[in-house]
């Protein structure tokens, strides 16, 4: 049947109503016409409170280069963002094809933050992509979450949003987290002045995430490759609200910020719900000011930088490192040691196995603090685990302060340029 034929006409007669007289045609100069078609970004002109130039001028960290990923890449690039960097570690496998519109075929085996900005330029030629290919959690330098206006994680572990979170909130910047599975998913927006990730955690997130880790903390590889069972379907829904609340927060406007919004596909319903904020949360710390240095992760030593903090700060400034970092492994058997210098969580559990006592189980020995009576105050900051354009948080009493080594971030940001580290937005709704 015609949809026509499923229409009832109103009026007693069952006649049709009359046709309305036809409104006054509206007269369109033809370079009007021509400047609309010219310009790509016209139709979004048409919303009242559209900015195109914040859009264009707005730096956005996304985390995460898969399902979520790809669609939050996508819309950015389909509406102008003009600067991106997008943050993965993995590779393209044969399933990811089904729910990644940015890979083919071909791409399979090729680094998947690279592909995907490789496909963003395509996409919107004049956006400036580029591709961070590393562990969010061990080799981000946290000047990169500096750098960026918003930070959007299309993630799959607890890990990586809880070191996301942190890292967000010292810097004084906002991040949208989504989440999918099967054909749910959900999307979360978190703001420095309102409830975090960490505060969301219940103690089955806690637990979950300390599974990760074996007894004496080193990594649990087989705990790491869980696969999420996921649709391209769920992926664009909760890409596009995760892509909606960004243009909102680089326009100014209100948010669902301290709030989650939950879809369900089995029943197509959607709610809304509301986090608390906890005051003892340990993710709540703003650095109160952040100091570039002319200065990279492979040249400044321990003790230079420590100098610097004391000479911003007094002498008793002690340096804090954003990660745990392992010193060394200990046989308490045959008493042999293994300097490692390498962040806590990129060593694998078998590392613990002392090579000459097959049956022992040697001792981690970490720090994250420096005082400056260590022995590797002549080591450079990347020669004990530090990554590239990070943040090292100078703290003496009250005060904390965070010293970021800026001569590394054109290596890490490339063509989107380490220029006014700053935030480029002006009344943010979070600020």
């Amino acid at each position: 049947m015609a949809l026509h034929d499923l229409i009832t006409f109103g009026g007693s007669s069952g006649e049709p109503p009359a046709a309305p007289a036809a409104p006054a045609p509206i007269r369109v100069s033809h370079a009007e016409t021509q400047a609309a078609q010219d310009d790509r970004f016209h139709r979004f002109g048409l919303i009242s409170w559209w900015d195109q130039k914040k859009l264009a001028n707005a730096r956005v960290l996304v985390v995460g280069a898969g399902a979520l990923g790809n669609e939050i890449v996508k819309n950015l690039a389909l509406l102008g963002v003009g600067n991106i960097l997008i943050a993965d570690m993995d590779r393209i496998e044969n399933s990811n094809l089904s729910r990644s519109i940015l890979y083919r075929a071909s791409d399979n085996g090729s680094f998947k933050a690279e592909v995907a900005a490789r496909a963003a330029r395509e996409v919107y030629p004049e956006i400036k992509a580029e591709a961070f290919v590393g562990n969010v959690v061990y080799d981000l330098g946290m000047g990169v979450f500096h750098w960026a206006d918003v930070v959007i994680g299309g993630l799959d572990n607890r890990e990586a949003r809880l070191a996301i979170n942190r890292n967000c909130w010292r810097v004084n910047r906002p991040w949208i987290d989504g989440a999918i599975e099967q054909i749910q998913g959900t999307a979360r927006v978190f703001a420095p002045d309102g409830p975090c990730y960490e505060c969301t955690m219940s103690q089955t997130d806690w637990k979950l995430l300390q599974n990760r880790r074996s007894c004496n903390l080193l990594s649990r590889p087989e705990m790491e490759a869980g696969k999420t069972p996921t649709t391209p379907t769920i992926g664009s829904i909760i890409a596009g609200v995760q892509c909606q609340e960004a243009i909102k927060l680089l326009h100014g406007m209100e948010t669902i910020k301290g709030r989650g919004w939950v879809f369900n596909g089995m029943t197509t319903d959607s709610y809304a719900i509301e986090f608390q904020r906890k005051e003892t949360c340990y993710s709540h710390e703003i650095l109160e000011q952040i100091m570039p240095l002319d200065a990279r992760a492979d040249s400044i030593t321990v003790g230079e930088i420590l100098t610097e903090a004391r000479r911003l700060l007094g002498s008793g400034t002690e340096l804090e490192l954003g990660r745990d970092v392992l010193e060394k492994l200990v046989c308490p058997r045959c008493g042999r040691e293994e300097q490692a210098f390498m962040s806590l969580g990129k060593v694998p559990a078998d590392r613990a196995t002392c090579p000459h006592c097959p049956d022992s189980r040697r001792e981690v020995v970490t720090f994250y603090k420096i005082r400056g009576n260590e022995t590797f105050l002549d080591r450079t900051l990347a020669q004990i685990g530090v990554p590239a354009f990070d943040i090292i948080i100078a703290r003496c009493r009250d005060r904390a302060i965070g010293l970021e080594l800026a001569g590394d971030a054109q290596a890490v940001l490339k063509s989107l340029g380490p220029a006014d580290i700053a935030s480029s937005q002006e009344g943010l709704a979070w600020e």
